[in-house]
């Protein structure tokens, strides 16, 4: 890696780990992380995730996929200057939903945790079914994954 490219993250014990670190932009004026603002960091940690995975989201055969469900628990803030880790593994499929489990760690402390439902979709938005080659991309990931990348 050079100065020039950013880090996409690691695979560690199934989980992609993406580092980041707190801004003023993303904060609220008492120097708290505005609470959408950790939508972005998991965000940013299954982008990367797919990078890592060797699909990065600017590929035309990676698929395109919507979130369609996010629950979030809020647990502990994060602050101005804070170096935070976005965790993100990938539970599995279930038709053309795919399911993510992601946290934001400072140190051992988890602030916010997900859990994330996507869908497969067309170019135009519609829901589709993942093709083989994808299935075959996220189940080699997922047993890559539980087996400790």
């Amino acid at each position: 890696m050079t100065l020039e490219t950013p880090s996409i993250g690691r695979i560690e014990n199934g989980e992609h780990l993406l580092p980041v670190r707190v801004y003023y932009e993303d904060t609220d004026f008492t120097g708290v992380v505005y609470h959408a603002n950790y939508l972005r960091f998991f965000e940013r940690g299954r982008s990367e995730m797919l990078r890592v995975m060797g699909t990065p989201p600017d590929r035309e055969d990676h698929g395109a996929f919507a979130v369609i469900r996010m629950t979030i628990d809020y647990r502990a803030p994060a602050r101005i200057h804070d170096t935070l880790v976005a965790r993100t593994r990938f539970e599995g499929m279930k038709g053309p939903r795919l399911i993510f489990r992601q946290s934001i760690t400072r140190d051992t402390t988890v602030l916010c945790e997900a859990e994330v439902i996507a869908v497969a979709i067309h170019p135009d938005g519609r829901v589709r079914k993942p093709s083989a080659t994808e299935l075959a991309h996220w189940e080699a990931f997922k047993s890559h994954s539980l087996n400790g990348l």
